[in-house]
């Protein structure tokens, strides 16, 4: 939750950048625990997943050998919702509306990427930084600190925070420059992300502008587009 710690901080974006490590080891060890939950299984726990080959090397284990070297080959995601907020907070404009957000967006994300990144070397294991898809979250996110903050305008006066770096739905912006503006986190988000294009009318009737979206994607680097028909 971004948006809460951007709140905590009031202004002080170094007890930010404190905040977020705090709350990222804390992230990283119930990963770490949910994770020896898990690895105590053995294979016959899993018959279908096992069985199938479903898991990498697991066509290699009798049904009652343990699992940890086979897991190991999977991720353990931190995911993060409410960029735009938290800018809103930290600068008082979303990275939709002015170069400073922006950078101060990319230091965050990075910062996070570069924690799983430290992380992932120090236990050998795949922890990567997750553009969280988290509507529902999104909305329990933004109740709650509606609670805590009160109602603060263009944060917690809304159904639910932004999904991760995506710049508000709301806010009057070009496909292009949306698609320019979110493809830096794409590089940055190793455990999934999506930028969403929403198009107006019929697309069989916009096929040139339909080409150009999907060619403007690739060619700035996102990683997964999708266009929105009504």
């Amino acid at each position: 939750n971004l948006p809460r710690i951007a709140l905590k901080a009031k202004g002080d974006l170094a007890w930010f950048f404190e905040e977020l490590e705090r709350v990222l080891n804390l992230c990283a060890g119930q990963l770490l625990e949910r994770f020896e939950i898990v690895a105590a299984k053995k294979a016959r726990n899993f018959p279908f997943m096992m069985g199938q080959g479903n898991w990498l090397d697991s066509e290699t284990l009798g049904w009652n050998d343990g699992i940890r070297e086979i897991l190991k080959h999977g991720t353990l995601s931190i995911g993060f919702t409410g960029l735009s907020e938290t800018l809103m907070v930290l600068r008082g404009a979303h990275h939709g509306e002015n170069a400073s957000s922006q950078n101060l967006g990319l230091e965050i994300v990075g910062f996070i990427r570069k924690f799983c990144d430290d992380i992932s070397e120090k236990h050998q294991m795949n922890f990567t930084c997750l553009a969280s898809p988290a509507e529902g979250l999104a909305g329990r996110f933004v109740r709650l600190d509606r609670e805590r903050f009160g109602t603060l305008e263009g944060i917690t006066d809304r159904e639910c925070y932004t999904n991760s770096f995506h710049i508000p739905v709301d806010f009057p912006i070009s496909v292009t420059e949306k698609i320019a503006l979110e493809a830096p986190y794409h590089a940055l988000t190793n455990g999934g992300h999506i930028t969403c294009i929403t198009m107006a009318g019929d697309a069989q009737n916009s096929l040139d502008a339909f080409e150009k979206t999907i060619r403007a994607m690739h060619d700035a680097g996102i990683g997964y587009g999708c266009v929105t028909l009504p």
